[in-house]
């Protein structure tokens, strides 16, 4: 089991790096004894396995990760994979508070590591959702009905568009609610604009 190298430009940030400086020196070592390229990617720690991009390490203000760009695929035995937003889909992370946390796990860590990598050689892709998995809600379908024209225009959207609006609707719990927002953006999907345009 041969060790990736060193990248300076990890070396700077971690120089830089306050809050989880010690966390970050473990889990580097820990991902440079699995035989990874480190890099430096969306300016943060991240390794790479021919090319194709396995891990990065992540700091947030309450804990810091390790985040798997396909964690939805690994089988994780130990139940610690955590998904990083409610909608992510492929990505997974193991959370840390602590560097005795990442001491403790550093075998289990090199399992799932490796697990990934295996993935990675395999091809194996994760399985998006389509928008079609998306459910509409009753209430912006009353309108589809109600308005045959924002249907087509809400169609013609793009499938992340959509998406965005589908998740944004369906998010508030009162119908009420979901009618007064459905209503707000009318216009906007109407133009073909998306939720944030």
């Amino acid at each position: 089991m041969t060790n990736g190298r060193m990248n300076p430009k990890v070396d700077e940030f971690l120089h830089k790096e306050k809050k989880w400086k010690e966390e970050f020196e473990k889990l580097r070592m820990i991902n440079l004894g699995c035989d990874l390229t480190e890099e430096l990617k969306w300016r943060l720690p991240c390794y790479t396995f021919q090319d194709r991009n396995i891990v990065i390490i992540q700091n947030f203000k309450e804990y810091c990760a390790l985040m798997f760009f396909k964690g939805a695929l690994l089988k994780d035995p130990n139940g610690i994979l955590v998904k990083p937003g409610e909608n992510s889909q492929a990505q997974r992370q193991i959370r840390f508070t602590n560097v005795q946390e990442i001491i403790e796990m550093e075998s289990i860590l090199k399992t799932y590591i490796q697990e990934a990598i295996k993935v990675e050689q395999s091809g194996k892709e994760v399985e998006l959702k389509k928008t079609t998995d998306f459910s509409v809600p009753e209430e912006l379908q009353a309108k589809f009905e109600e308005m045959p024209v924002l249907k087509t225009a809400f169609e013609a959207l793009t499938p992340g568009r959509q998406r965005a609006y589908l998740l944004y609707f369906s998010k508030a719990k009162q119908s009420k609610t979901r009618e007064l927002r459905i209503e707000k953006y009318i216009e906007q999907i109407l133009n073909g604009e998306g939720l944030n345009d």
